[in-house]
């Protein structure tokens, strides 16, 4: 129940959208600058692939932050304090003299940057059921996927104008207007009487349930190598694709794109494919297969036969498995736990980024500019993932209960 009158439909998209957008735009929309950066920083490619490590460790930080504090305190100033965080960060980051100082920052960007992912989805619990959270998560879903797709083309389009510092610059700009969207065309969306009280031995205990739960966390850790795959993906593509095969930073944006899109169709069509072969058959279908694409990868670059056009192919087919492995594993893992859903979507997301950040470290010693350390970290990852498939076993095949 809402604290003050409930916000259009309308208004919820065109509040929450942009604010949801700022999230995948601060990944991606820096990475065709990222070989600029190393130069312009005079660090290594290891150095700059850091400041993507530390912002995804703070990213997975915030989550476990934001959740309960929202329940206890609610909806908007949790929003207010991570924004303010997220946007004096940024200013940090768009003027960071060396790259130790941009690391730093990034984590703290991470860190305020959590809460475009975890509110915005409780306010729209708070304001709609059936049908209508169904389409504005949809849509919120949509944005996450599309954002992808253009940040890489919008941040070499700023860069065309000066400095990569620009890109941050902008991401700043994007975080004020969302503060001032949110204090004067948005309400808060939860009444004093339904806030909860953070309780530290019952947030303790329920996460001890959780990770000693071997369905949840195998579940959890398929979905979060999928997402260690991807990350090793962003944060070697620019170095990839210009270094070895010689492409334009707009060339780039445009093939990072095509792995954008198989993870956007991919998403669309979750629900259908469930309903023909149940969310368990789907979700062994696409760890396979995508365990099967990796190591096709690694494969085809140990023997020197891997192209540019195969190379965009094969990784997009492989973004479109994760399209289905990363959201459906983490709704399979919340499957037994309804009285702790918040604390288990917040551990979740958080396991899922620390473990994403940490496969990016270390890959960072080995990583020369060229595709084989790249594949081969993807290939350990999808490896990874069927493995824990097949240990996890009818957790990972059982249907979901039908709830309406």
């Amino acid at each position: 129940m809402t604290s003050g009158h409930v916000p259009s439909f309308l208004r919820s998209v065109l509040v929450l959208g942009p604010i949801t957008a700022l999230g995948p735009l601060t990944i991606d929309m820096y990475l065709p600058a990222l070989p600029f950066i190393a130069g312009d920083l005079n660090t290594s490619m290891a150095g700059v692939q850091m400041t993507l490590t530390t912002y995804f460790l703070g990213f997975g930080a915030g989550q476990l932050i934001y959740g309960p504090w929202a329940d206890q305190a609610g909806r908007k100033f949790p929003l207010y304090v991570g924004l303010l965080i997220f946007a004096l960060s940024t200013v940090v980051c768009a003027f960071a003299p060396t790259a130790d100082v941009l690391i730093i920052a990034r984590f703290f960007q991470g860190l305020g940057g959590a809460v475009l992912m975890v509110i915005p989805r409780a306010i729209i619990r708070d304001l709609y059921t059936g049908l209508a959270a169904a389409r504005l998560m949809g849509f919120i879903l949509m944005v996450i996927s599309v954002s992808p797709m253009l940040a890489p083309l919008i941040g070499t389009g700023l860069m065309q104008l000066g400095s990569w510092r620009i890109i941050f610059a902008l991401l700043v700009i994007g975080a004020i207007i969302a503060l001032v969207l949110l204090r004067f065309a948005y309400p808060e969306t939860l009444a004093i009487h339904d806030r909860v009280a953070f309780h530290l031995r019952r947030f303790r205990d329920d996460a001890a349930v959780l990770l000693r739960d071997g369905a949840f966390m195998g579940l959890t850790f398929i979905g979060a190598f999928g997402m260690g795959s991807f990350f090793i993906f962003i944060a070697s593509a620019s170095f990839v694709y210009t270094v070895q095969f010689g492409l334009s930073s707009l060339q780039f944006s445009l093939a990072f794109a095509c792995n954008g899109f198989g993870f956007f169709i991919a998403t669309q069509l979750i629900a259908p494919i469930g309903k023909l072969i149940g969310m368990g058959r789907a979700v062994r279908v696409a760890v396979t297969l995508y365990a099967c694409i990796t190591l096709a990868l690694l494969g085809l670059s140990l023997s020197g036969l891997i192209t540019l056009p195969l190379l965009i192919v094969l990784l997009s087919c492989m973004s479109g498995c994760l399209g289905i492995v990363i959201p459906t594993t983490m709704v399979l893992a919340l499957e037994d736990h309804g009285e702790r859903a918040g604390l288990a979507s917040s551990l979740g997301g958080t396991l899922q980024m620390v473990t994403g950040g940490i496969m990016i470290a270390l890959l960072g010693p080995f990583f020369d500019g060229t595709v084989l350390p790249m594949v081969a970290a993807i290939a350990f990852c999808g490896v990874m993932g069927f493995t824990l498939m097949v240990l996890t076993g009818r957790a990972a095949s059982r249907p979901l209960a039908n709830k309406g």
